[in-house]
């Protein structure tokens, strides 16, 4: 890779080289209790961050690179790297949409603790057979496993099966609706584990979960989410993704894999509640500083909600209810699909950051991670 320098980076990426023309970007994602200002890059730090983007965008062969990244609600930095689409070489910007993949799934427990705190129903309600949350609804005489498990056990991927895996249900029968492809799972695909005694990171269960927020929300489950959620955040255009190429909406990047074709042959819209999600880094952002337990005023969720829904179990000590999580506390979760990788991050010293790319190559994701975090200790007043 040729060696870049401060001037080259400024040149090929089109900025100003004013420290000043970047205080606009300070602005605050919601109600913040602090008005401090929250310090954003300088030129030199800018440099630094588009450096180790090109570097890792040279090494992955990635067209595209976004990123947003926010401190104690007000977001600091935002930029796209490279092109959207390389047919069109459409220049990458910060309102491009991404597919989010499993960054789905925190989206989908707030949606799950946001019914709770509405008294629609607990965290350890069953939900199969007679006494379940959703009853009979995908079939009758279940195994006993299955009617043992409970709302906590999928939000925490306990349940006991459905792994993500060569038998990942969501990856099989892909002209099945959800209706049809819950009740042949729940028929055909026995659970490995008694509920509650095993982690095992299951797709399946976040589907599950999304038809209970159709049933008690009362509306389709991204309905619910854009009106009980999003539109809380301050995030008005997020949407549900499509399957095929001429699917994609207005504004998203095109996706690239080692197989072609790989990214516009999936039932994406069926993930919905565990994978199906569009979305800007930005859009993420917003969300994560409205869960992210540091301002009473600014979440949408009670502190003791938040406390719980990011509390892991003893059979999976790093994942909470759809948050990794560990001791620092920082909260995490990656997402992975063909043509997409993603990542976002809510630290312990008060950053949250989101960085997408429009390709997915062999072990991008781990080095995803470790890119923001040296784009997020590139600007040392942020503290990472």
């Amino acid at each position: 890779m040729p060696t870049l320098t401060r001037r080259a980076v400024l040149k090929n990426l089109g900025w100003a080289t004013a420290a000043g023309a970047y205080a606009s970007l300070v602005r605050p994602l919601g109600a913040v209790t602090a008005v401090q200002r929250q310090p954003v890059p300088d030129d030199r730090e800018r440099v630094a961050i588009a450096v180790v983007a090109q570097q890792f965008m040279a090494r992955y062969d990635v067209p595209g690179l976004s990123v947003a990244f926010a401190r104690h609600g007000q977001l600091v930095y935002e930029e796209g790297f490279g092109v959207a689409n390389r047919s069109s070489s459409e220049k990458l910007t910060p309102a491009h949409v991404f597919r989010i993949a499993s960054l789905s799934k925190p989206i989908t427990s707030v949606a799950i603790f946001s019914l709770i705190e509405a008294g629609r129903f607990k965290l350890d309600d069953l939900v199969f057979g007679p006494l379940g949350l959703l009853q009979d609804d995908y079939g009758r005489d279940l195994p006993a496993s299955v009617a043992k498990i409970t709302l906590h056990h999928l939000l925490t991927h306990t349940s006991g099966g459905w792994q993500n895996d060569g038998t990942d249900p969501m990856f099989r029968h892909t002209d099945y609706k959800h209706r049809e492809l819950i009740a042949w799972t729940l028929a055909h695909q026995p659970l490995a584990h008694q509920p509650g005694t095993h982690y095992a990171y299951s797709n399946f269960g976040y589907c599950i979960l999304g038809r209970v927020v159709e049933k008690f929300g009362q509306m389709p489950y991204a309905d619910y989410v854009r009106e009980h959620v999003l539109a809380k955040c301050g995030i008005a255009d997020m949407k549900i993704a499509g399957n095929r190429r001429v699917d994609r909406a207005a504004g998203e990047v095109a996706y690239y894999d080692q197989k072609p074709e790989a990214p516009y042959g999936m039932n994406v819209a069926r993930m919905d509640s565990h994978g199906g999600w569009i979305a800007t880094p930005g859009d993420l952002v917003k969300f994560l500083t409205r869960v992210d337990g540091f301002s009473a005023e600014r979440n949408i969720l009670m502190a003791t909600t938040i406390r719980t829904m990011t509390t892991p179990t003893t059979a999976g000590p790093r994942y909470a209810c759809g948050w990794s999580v560990n001791q620092v506390p920082n909260w995490w979760h990656g997402g992975s699909l063909p043509g997409t990788a993603t990542i976002a991050v809510r630290t312990a010293s008060g950053l949250c950051w989101a960085g997408f790319t429009n390709r997915r190559a062999e072990g991008i994701g781990g080095e995803l991670d470790r890119l923001m975090w040296k784009m997020a200790k590139a600007v040392p007043a942020w503290h990472a």
